[in-house]
């Protein structure tokens, strides 16, 4: 393809000449004045907590990477193969300890330099209430907050609901914080009712001096509690400030919702991805995703703030600031799903303190962090309106003029993957079935592509920022999705069995992840297809209730809903009405006078005004299991904020199998992020075939690779001890068919003898 390999040299040239003009902020004579901060360690979730993913370290470098090798392997031994659990975590390290998650949940500290265990803080021991439940911690948790006073060292890391204080020394928790050692994220809401829902905190939040500034995941459904910003006393685990996403009376953004009740029903607009602080300025940037529920907006009509929104706050009131909302109307769970980046970068002459924010959709958003003005001009264009009925989707969307797009954006017939001639007809079968390939095409029951797919683009692995050149580094999915809508089910007419019953609680609440036939759609929503064969009763519903991995918890349905969707995917084989039809109800009704629905008044809810749900999260895939789409499928890309241009994009991971046919390195689905180094390198893992490379990060030229036991989705830690540098990946494996794993493994150069 001479004219990639053109635009590529044409790129490399534009970016030497940058470097050799001197264009880089740090060498200007107008730069702003700031303190220098250190890079050497890893002391916060992202590296720093202007969270850019950058490590100062230049004793590994592009001339000496190729000599790394093993320094130090660390296993918990809890991984959970046939349960594929998961470990995502971005370890911190201060003062010579490495501080991680296991894929159960286990808090550890480790010698940063050798990993040896210090200590182990296991939440199955502490949660009695949990402890014989043996999913009760298949979750995730991608990280910790470090905080110290003194003598007084803290880790603050989550376990679903539960934010807990440990003693940095011992691994013991602080009792004096919150119920004795932990604060219940559920609780201190400001809405009545909310308890039982579903919330946890899966990233870690920010310190900001004696603050823990911390966000949440609920669910997607629009049963979903609200997604509310909150700051804690380190010492005392008190509230001491609320950001409310979904306005309340009296507060800025209350008066552009439709709904004036919108505070007291609708949930999400939550912050699950983390965020970034300007510690100097002592401000806040917080990103947050989509008012549930993720895909009919008709109970939630208008622009719908703070939802997909980035918002700056004072971290230390919780007061508001700027917003800029980069998704209207949010019909397809286009979440801000990572942390902003906070640099200095040079444009227009001028030095510019700045908060980049990469999207699901490929797009890189750039604002002075100072007051949300673009760097660059963004657009509102006109987009799709027709949507379902019932559904009032918004007019326009922003659009940024730059940067330019990390992804591809757009799925036409021509790009189906043509890579196995004989897949490619059943592919454009398949393709032909889904009716719109716009972007922003709403929802409809012909179904529409969404391309970068749910999960990206940009994820929550994050992007990496050079803070001496303004350059942006970010990986890329390249696969698309189909998003159809169906009617919910409606109960089965004259059923008074409880299977009846359960097709109703499963449409309304299990459907848009396991599919309308209960077959899934690969390892993150498997099928439910035989299920009475793994579980019984009682384990299903542990599952159900406390989540396990990505699933949420749902402890909202009651005991009815639980007992009819318990016989409905455990394919119960009743034929007596349910036990909780009244002997009056069934002799007044008959075998087959009215609908159940007419005679079992649900418990209300907002999921009743809901009238579609989605058919599954449908990954676009051939039948041998590659994505439907022509290479590549997962890049890695450099971006001059500075310029807002694309330097270069290359290919993120492999299929042996196919490069040994002679067919180009195609890139596979990624999750987890990138570092940069001053050393000249970017390490990266997030890849299917369980690789962690160093990419030059001028070229984007792999310069060193090596396998992993499991996929190492989470982003890496670089940090210096005693002189030496490190590079450490959790390998968790669990997603997209990957094995899981519990191992985490440092790299280093060899001493010199």
């Amino acid at each position: 393809m001479p004219g990639c390999k053109l635009l590529f040299i044409m790129k490399s040239i534009q970016y030497l000449l940058l470097l050799i003009s001197g264009s880089f902020f740090v060498s200007c004579k107008n730069s702003v004045s700031h303190t220098v901060k250190d890079y050497s360690g890893w002391s916060a979730y992202a590296g720093s907590k202007d969270g850019i993913r950058y490590s100062s370290n230049d004793q590994v470098d592009t001339s000496n990477v190729s000599q790394l090798q093993v320094a130090w392997t660390y296993s918990s031994h809890d991984r959970d193969t046939g349960n594929r659990t998961q470990n995502q975590c971005n370890p911190v390290m201060v003062k010579g300890i490495l501080y991680g998650i296991s894929p159960r949940l286990k808090l550890f500290a480790l010698n940063a330099a050798t990993g040896e265990q210090k200590w182990l803080f296991d939440p199955a021991v502490e949660d009695t209430s949990a402890k014989n439940d043996p999913y009760a911690f298949f979750k995730v948790s991608r990280g910790v907050m470090y905080w110290h006073d003194g003598d007084d060292e803290r880790i603050f890391y989550s376990v679903g609901a539960k934010t807990y204080a440990i003693n940095a020394k011992d691994g013991k928790p602080v009792r004096t914080f919150g119920k004795s050692g932990y604060i219940d994220l559920s609780e201190n809401l400001d809405r009545d009712g909310d308890s039982s829902l579903f919330v946890a905190s899966s990233t870690p939040g920010i310190i900001y001096k004696d603050l823990m500034i911390i966000g949440l995941r609920v669910s997607e459904s629009a049963d979903a509690s609200p997604g509310p910003v909150r700051a804690y006393d380190v010492r005392t685990g008190e509230r001491r400030w609320i950001f409310h996403t979904i306005p309340h009376p009296g507060e800025f953004g209350y008066d552009d919702w439709q709904d004036k009740e919108a505070y007291k029903k609708l949930g999400g607009a939550n912050s699950w991805a983390g965020m970034s602080l300007d510690e100097e300025k002592g401000i806040v940037y917080v990103p947050t995703g989509t008012v549930s529920g993720d895909f009919y907006g008709g109970i939630r009509k208008g622009k719908n703030l703070f939802g997909n929104s980035l918002i700056a706050l004072d971290a230390s009131t919780g007061k508001y600031i700027w917003h800029f909302q980069v998704v209207h109307h949010d019909l397809w769970d286009r979440d801000l799903a990572a942390n902003p980046n906070l640099v200095t970068i040079h444009h227009d002459g001028k030095d510019i303190e700045a908060v980049a924010q990469i999207t699901k959709h490929g797009f890189v958003f750039l604002f002075d962090r100072n007051n949300g003005q673009p760097v660059f001009p963004i657009e509102e264009r006109p987009v799709p309106t027709t949507g379902l009925p019932g559904e009032e989707v918004w007019p326009t969307q922003p659009i940024p003029s730059l940067p330019e797009p990390f992804a591809r954006q757009q799925f036409e017939p021509g790009d189906v993957s043509n890579i196995d001639s004989a897949t490619h007809v059943d592919m454009m079968e398949k393709y032909s079935k889904i009716k719109y390939r716009t972007m922003f095409a709403p929802p409809s029951k012909e179904g529409s592509w969404i391309f970068p797919g749910f999960d990206g683009g940009g994820e929550w692995g994050g992007a990496a920022v050079d803070p001496a050149s303004g350059i942006l580094y970010v990986n890329s999915s390249e696969l698309p999705w189909a998003l159809t809508m169906i009617d919910v089910p409606a109960k089965t007419e004259a059923d008074f069995t409880l299977k009846g019953k359960g097709v109703g609680v499963y449409g309304k609440y299990c459907m848009s992840c396991h599919g309308a036939e209960l077959k899934g759609n690969g390892s993150s929503y498997p099928s439910l297809l035989n299920l009475e064969k793994k579980y019984n009763d009682d384990q299903a519903w542990k599952i159900i209730s406390n989540g396990k991995n990505m699933m949420p918890a749902f402890k909202q349905l009651d005991e009815n809903d639980q007992k009819a969707l318990l016989a409905f995917i455990l394919n119960k084989k009743e034929k007596e009405p349910a036990s909780f039809v009244s002997a009056k109800v069934k002799a007044a009704t008959g075998p087959s006078k009215e609908p159940l629905s007419a005679v079992i008044p649900d418990k209300k809810s907002i999921l009743d005004e809901v009238p579609y749900t989605m058919t599954g999260y449908n990954r676009f895939y051939d039948k041998n299991g590659y994505p439907g789409i022509t290479p590549p499928w997962g890049t890695l890309n450099a971006v001059d904020l500075n310029t807002g241009k694309l330097l270069w994009k290359v290919p993120l991971g492999e299929y042996p199998e196919l490069t040994k046919k002679g067919i180009p390195v195609t890139g596979t689905e990624n999750y987890g992020g990138p570092v940069v180094t001053k050393g000249g390198l970017i390490f990266i893992a997030a890849s299917r075939d369980a690789k962690i490379r160093a990419f030059d990060k001028l070229s984007g030229k792999v310069l060193w690779e090596a396998q992993l036991p499991v996929p190492g989705y989470a982003t890496p830690a670089v940090y210096a001890v005693n002189g030496k540098e490190y590079i450490v990946i959790a390998c968790g494996g669990g997603k997209i068919g990957s094995k899981s794993g519990d191992q985490y493994i440092a790299f280093a150069l060899p001493d010199k003898k």
